[in-house]
């Protein structure tokens, strides 16, 4: 298979999955297995980025308001919380750099962390059956979101999207607002994880193709979007009970192959 179209699948596949609570380390492990070859951590994160860029546009009209209303008190508490949120997941991740933590390279891991995460999902769906669920963020919660997002970058499988809309799930905010904050989070934590890995490779002296990093971007962009506008209108009337059945069947399924 040419280059080029690599790229495009494995941005699909990104796009699709990097903000559904199904793991995109999971869906690129497999795809990548099947595309026969190996990407590159840079490759991988920096194509993060065009997820990013599709939450922007899916929430520009929250962007904006937290951006130019950030003196209202109800706004600038909810940028403080995302500020805190990341700050915790980012002093996290260098502390991990520091210590020269490194992720595992055999497929076991991401299966298993995938798999027991599907099973999360459906103990925390059954634990929430008929409870009323609030619409504000908590301190806790965004404490704990900063937290579950360091819990996936430890763990490649459990699912950046899915760790903190369950963390919230469990400490009882509802789907749509759980999902708007994992997203918004989502934007700082991607855009400096690929930031941080370019920096990196450029003080390797790495060469980077730059044009079927573009690619991947822009087509995981595309794809995230769809997928994002998708998910929102899905948790307005669903639970991610779906998705934890989905996840046990992709777990199991890369156990099968590794």
């Amino acid at each position: 298979m040419p280059d080029w179209l690599a790229v495009i699948v494995l941005g699909i596949v990104e796009g699709i999955t990097e903000f559904l609570p199904i793991s995109s380390t999971g869906h690129l492990l497999l795809v990548d297995q099947w595309l026969g070859r190996h990407s590159t951590d840079l490759f991988v994160t920096v194509v993060q980025c065009g997820a990013v860029l599709a939450v922007i546009v899916a929430f520009w009209g929250r962007v904006v308001e937290l951006a130019v209303g950030w003196r209202d008190p109800r706004n600038r508490d909810y940028i403080l919380k995302l500020v805190v949120a990341f700050v915790i997941t980012g002093a996290g991740g260098l502390i991990l750099k520091k210590l020269d933590f490194k992720l595992p390279e055999r497929p076991g891991p991401v299966a298993w962390a995938t798999l027991i995460g599907g099973v999360l999902i459906i103990v925390i769906e059954a634990s929430l059956r008929n409870k009323p669920l609030r619409e504000d963020v908590t301190w806790r919660i965004a404490i704990l979101a900063g937290f579950a997002q360091l819990l996936a970058a430890v763990f490649p499988g459990t699912s950046r999207s899915g760790a903190t809309i369950l963390m919230a799930l469990a400490l009882g905010l509802n789907r749509p607002k759980a999902a708007e904050f994992s997203f918004l989070l989502g934007i700082p934590t991607l855009l400096a994880a690929g930031g941080l890995q370019i920096f990196s490779a450029l003080k390797k002296g790495e060469t980077i193709d730059w044009g079927m990093v573009s690619l991947g971007v822009l087509v995981a962009a595309v794809t995230a979007f769809v997928a994002v506008k998708w998910l929102l209108r899905f948790v307005q009337s669903h639970t991610f009970v779906g998705f934890g059945w989905y996840r046990i069947a992709l777990g199991v399924l890369i156990l099968f192959f590794a």
